[in-house]
């Protein structure tokens, strides 16, 4: 995101809204964000990869643009903030697959309008240190790096998707480019196996902080830690390090036994989860979307706030009690119509999960609004713009 000055936090504190519309029926998979005049572009897509525009802060949407079919979303959609443009990744086929199934079956495309028009582009994706070119699908959007040596790189969450059993095994990774989206190269694996379906965001010291998935457990399932998997990269997404088990993120709804999933997952299986960083300089403020439940339902989507970068999170708030599953975030930009939102993208309804794609508009007075959690002093409104 564009970095904003300090001042810039005070749109963000208005009076307490939150307002949900439904854009998208049937299909599944949601990446929201935000292109460099402020047009929030929402993506989806199982059978043809669609987009909608709002370029009035998400208060009324365009209609639908069909940008691949068949397209199968890729996640990782990524705003390229040097060049002014947006990358969509569509597979061609549903994982899981073996990697050489996956490998053939990525369309790029770039819009320079704003998410208007798409053209399809041809990239290059290298094999990571262990022969695997890694899958995109089911992970949250792509960021362009503002900080330090690789300001300006791309860099956007990926998987290997190997299938159970195969060594290496399932594991988290990212993809980065420096050459505007033509070629990608895979970042080390992270470090805990099992992991996927991922988000990542840069913090304003260049670090970036990962958030993965774990959906593969080697070990019984009363005896695994169920939270969300985080980790650090020091060198533009390159490696990552300091893995932990994030202690108040859950990681969605827990699969125990047969009970949901079944006994092939070793009792659990976990959710694509949402996470942003407010466009505020000093201010490390991020943001974590998933169901927020004890059981195996997907239910109950809620919206967690750090901030600190990560390193508590004092803060959570209930978006819709209903069925929820998938889930994106971004927030808006300084002197746009998005100034001063944020965006949650999710896979919801009233009677089930999957009855289409909607997507909530709130700010972060209406977050602070929410529940403490425990895990630090909830901050009130006043204070965080203090120095």
């Amino acid at each position: 995101m564009i970095i904003a000055k300090n001042d810039e936090l005070t749109p963000f504190l208005s009076t307490s809204q939150c307002m949900i519309s439904d854009i998208f029926t049937g299909e599944r998979f949601p990446n929201v964000v935000v292109s460099t005049d402020g047009t929030v572009v929402a993506t989806w897509g199982q059978e043809t990869y669609a987009v909608r525009r709002s370029e009035d802060g998400g208060q009324t949407w365009g209609p639908r643009i069909d940008v691949a079919t068949p397209g199968f979303h890729g996640g990782g959609v990524t705003v390229d903030e040097q060049n002014d443009t947006i990358l969509v990744f569509a597979e061609t086929n549903h994982p899981p697959g073996t990697p050489q199934k996956i490998m053939g079956a990525l369309n790029v495309f770039k819009s320079a309008d704003h998410g208007k028009s798409w053209q399809r582009m041809d990239v290059t994706i290298h094999p990571d240190a262990n022969g695997n070119v890694p899958a995109r699908h089911m992970s949250e959007h792509g960021i362009s790096l503002q900080y330090g040596p690789h300001a300006g790189r791309l860099v956007r969450p990926a998987r290997v998707y190997n299938k159970p059993g195969a060594r290496p095994a399932r594991y988290a990774c990212a993809l980065y480019s420096d050459d505007a989206g033509a070629t990608w190269s895979p970042s080390a694996p992270f470090p805990e196996g099992g992991t996927g379906e991922c988000a990542l965001t840069e913090l304003s010291d260049g670090s970036i902080y990962f958030s993965a998935r774990k959906s593969y457990f080697d070990t019984a399932p009363e005896t695994f830690d169920a939270n969300r998997r985080i980790g650090w990269s020091m060198d533009g997404g390159e490696t990552w390090q300091n893995l932990a088990a994030e202690k108040i993120l859950p990681d969605g709804p827990q699969y125990r036994g047969e009970q949901g999933r079944g006994s092939n997952y070793n009792g659990h299986f976990g959710m694509f989860a949402g996470l942003t960083r407010l466009p505020l300089e000093e201010h490390d403020i991020l943001l974590y979307s998933n169901a927020d439940t004890p059981d195996h339902e997907r239910k109950n989507g809620t919206v967690w706030g750090s901030f600190d970068g990560g390193r508590s999170w004092p803060v959570k708030r209930v978006v819709h009690k209903g069925p929820f599953a998938y889930s994106s975030l971004t927030a808006g930009r300084p002197g746009t119509p998005s100034e001063g939102w944020i965006y949650l993208q999710f896979e919801g309804g009233d009677e089930n999960c999957y009855e289409g794609g909607s997507i909530a508009r709130f700010n972060l007075s209406w977050l602070l609004e929410g529940e403490p959690t425990g895990d630090g002093e909830k901050p009130e409104p006043y204070t965080l713009g203090a120095q």
